[in-house]
């Protein structure tokens, strides 16, 4: 039977919990004094979490929290809690009904180290900046800690650092697989990806008097099962895809049993843990059930307990997001941190989101991972709402929206043509290798919400900031024109990655004659409005399939079109991802596995020598990386490209006082004509990368 699309009732359909009555907080709070304030007693539910407490629809823990407070629930915050002081935990008391956990809009070690596993020296999320306020591994430290306080009270995980590790995944940290969060941090419940319906349906449930031990069947969720679960059919993961080839036969006996009630077994934590092929294995079946619509159950055996994931949740309406996006958020920090600058949110206090997910899926990023590679997007008349309450209450706003976007630039209202075919799809990208021809890439309702939004009385700019698609981009060419003339600052990021063909396949990034598409169309939209205007591509170094020689391709191509980056990223393997798991095994999990030696193996630049050659490349230009580009052109064969010509990529001279720093000093300017500034470094302010 052919899948239909999944269904779910209302996210807001239930009866409202009594406290509903006590009405709205002007900010969730933070202490017992906040809460005698409101009149409480005890909070209903208590959320963890890294970051500091922004009342805004950008960071995680505001949005839960006001969400359960729309049910009637009396929500508080315990933002970076002090791991010092014993009394922190229980600055509000214990929960009534459930303690939430959550690292933070970034997993706690994507924010504490670059991808040379330095330490970062400070925190976007954190007040003034500092470095410091979260442990590592913060999911796994505030659980155990709150189980600590009451062991009967539920501890349920949620956000991006639970997210992406709620099967056995590689580490790139500790430089090796790790188990389950699920089974480290003690929680009795993780809720992966945007969770909306999930803790709704949860804290209804636990209000109603049902034991957490008893509630097993919410999409979205994973939990510690022991032994078979009566009415599914188990399907071994091999059945799905074969290590050693599809296995055709099996796949039609498997085929009689209904996909809801089907679970598929991955190999254990213990098999993939000691075998590579296995771990690609479980990596590329895990990534073939994330549409909501025909992803199965999931279930990894870690010692001598099972991790059982369910399906996915069920996108969320365009009703239920305006609901979720026009709940009363005060839009600002805590007034606890009175003057204190927040750098996250002073990136985000003037944008407005009006999407999320992710079509593309690019191999390296966490977007469709986390919140699924199926659009949910606002009404206009919400993204307008938002537009002009930021015009009305945000202190000091000069009439520029600084951004209208989300983890993508121009995905808005795109999808399948059909929701059969959306429904039955197993496709990890939309967009790659080519367009599908079953992909809506009209961008006239984007084109039209940027129209109206600029006619509202008080604006004066609506920028466009996010991540750009530019090859969705170049389908409508009337956008590129809205986009150049009316919404670019003078500059417009846009991510490449690379030009080799080589990384661009395992990225799963269309190839360079598309920017060059976009770039023709750019500047000719440009140049028509009389302005000035230039692309700021972001580039990858050490990805995986990337080798010395693509990334000499890359820097000759940056050279020859004159560009300069100032600062670059070496690819930094997040937990989960598809590229990490190439990283990790030196195989290609976006193709069916095998364990024949001759077949293809993934170039994987690992270690900092090479790491840094890779980014040396991206910066030619530095003195600082001329001593190891020398040397790697010369073993390389390539010694024609030194010298002191224009067609040269490396000079034979060397400038007094440069040539020792390895990788080349990182000195801040502005792009001029011709130039570029990339940089991968900036930590996203939202729960997408």
């Amino acid at each position: 039977m052919a899948p239909v699309p999944a269904a779910a009732p209302p996210l807001f359909g239930r009866r409202k919990f009594w406290a509903r009555r006590l009405g709205v907080a002007p900010f969730l709070p933070t202490s017992r004094a906040e809460m005698d304030a409101l009149g409480w007693d005890q909070c209903d539910v208590i959320i963890v979490t890294g970051d500091a407490y922004v009342d805004h629809v950008s960071f995680g823990a505001a949005v839960i929290g006001r969400v359960l407070e729309h049910q009637g629930f009396r929500v508080g915050v315990l933002a970076q809690p002090d791991l010092e002081d014993p009394d922190s935990f229980l600055a509000l008391g214990t929960p009534n009904l459930l303690w939430g956990v959550t690292g933070g809009n970034m997993d706690s070690q994507v924010n504490h180290y670059t991808s040379d596993r330095k330490r970062r020296s400070d925190d976007a999320y954190t007040p003034g900046g500092v470095a410091g306020k979260r442990p590592d591994r913060a999911v796994i430290t505030y659980s155990q800690r709150c189980r600590a306080i009451d062991p009967q009270l539920p501890v349920i995980i949620g956000g991006i650092e639970a997210s992406l590790r709620r099967i056995a995944h590689y580490d790139y940290w500790d430089d090796r697989v790790r188990r389950s969060v699920l089974l480290d941090s003690g929680a009795d419940l993780l809720l992966y990806g945007s969770a909306e319906r999930a803790i709704v349906e949860l804290t209804h449930r636990l209000a109603d008097g049902e034991a957490i031990a008893d509630i097993r069947d919410l999409r979205g969720a994973a939990h510690v099962a022991r032994g078979r679960v009566e009415g599914f059919h188990e399907l071994d993961s091999a059945e799905v895809d074969e290590p050693r080839g599809l296995v055709k036969l099996r796949l039609r006996a498997a085929a009689a049993h209904p996909r809801a009630q089907t679970v598929i077994r991955l190999p254990s934590f213990e098999a993939v843990r000691d075998d590579k092929v296995l771990y690609a294995h479980a990596s590329r079946v895990l990534h073939l059930e994330t549409n909501p619509h025909n992803g199965r159950a999931l279930v990894q055996r870690h010692g001598g307990r099972d991790v059982w994931i369910n399906p996915p949740p069920v996108p969320l309406r365009t009703e239920e997001m305006d609901a979720v996006f026009e709940l009363p958020y005060a839009r600002r920090p805590h007034p606890r941190y009175a003057d204190a600058r927040i750098p996250a949110y002073e990136m985000i206090k003037t944008s407005v989101m009006i999407m999320r997910g992710c079509f593309g899926g690019c191999s390296f990023c966490s977007i469709t991972e986390h919140e699924g590679r199926i659009i949910q997007s606002r009404s206009k008349g919400s993204v307008l709402r938002e537009i002009e309450r930021i015009r009305d209450s945000v202190p000091g706003f000069t009439g520029v929206i600084s951004d209208v976007g989300g983890p993508t630039a121009n995905m808005w209202r795109l999808g399948c043509k059909d929701p059969a075919i959306e429904a039955a799809c197993r496709r990890p990208s939309c967009v790659y290798p080519g367009i599908c021809e079953n992909l809506r890439t009209d961008h006239s309702d984007l084109i039209a919400l940027y129209r109206e939004a600029r006619r509202l009385p008080g604006i004066k700019k609506i920028l466009v900031a996010s991540g750009l698609r530019y090859d969705l981009a170049v389908e409508s060419p009337e956008y590129v024109r809205e986009l150049a003339q009316h919404h670019v600052g003078g500059y417009l990021k846009i991510a490449p990655e690379h030009v080799a063909e080589g990384p661009l396949a395992k990225m799963m990034k269309p190839g360079v004659g598309t920017y060059d598409r976009f770039k023709r169309l750019f500047d000719r939209y440009s140049a028509q409005a009389g302005k000035e205007q230039y692309l700021i591509p972001y580039f990858i170094a050490a990805h995986p399939g990337t080798t010395d020689e693509d990334m000499l391709e890359l820097a000759l191509w940056l050279k020859q079109n004159g560009f300069r980056p100032d600062q670059v990223q070496a690819f930094l393997p997040s937990p989960m991802a598809t590229a990490t798991a190439m990283y990790h095994t030196g195989k290609n999990p976006l193709r069916p596995l095998t364990r024949d030696p001759s077949a293809e193996q993934v170039a994987v630049p690992k270690g900092l020598k090479l790491r840094r050659l890779h980014k040396a490349f991206l910066r030619y230009h530095d003195p600082e990386n001329w001593p190891i580009l020398r040397a790697a052109l010369k073993r390389m064969g390539r010694e024609e490209l030194i010298g002191n010509g224009k067609r040269h990529l490396v000079p034979t001279y060397q400038p007094k006082g440069t040539g020792k720093g390895g990788e080349g000093r990182r000195r801040p300017r502005r792009p001029s004509k011709g130039t570029a500034l990339t940089q991968h470094t900036g930590l996203p302010p939202r729960e997408t990368r």
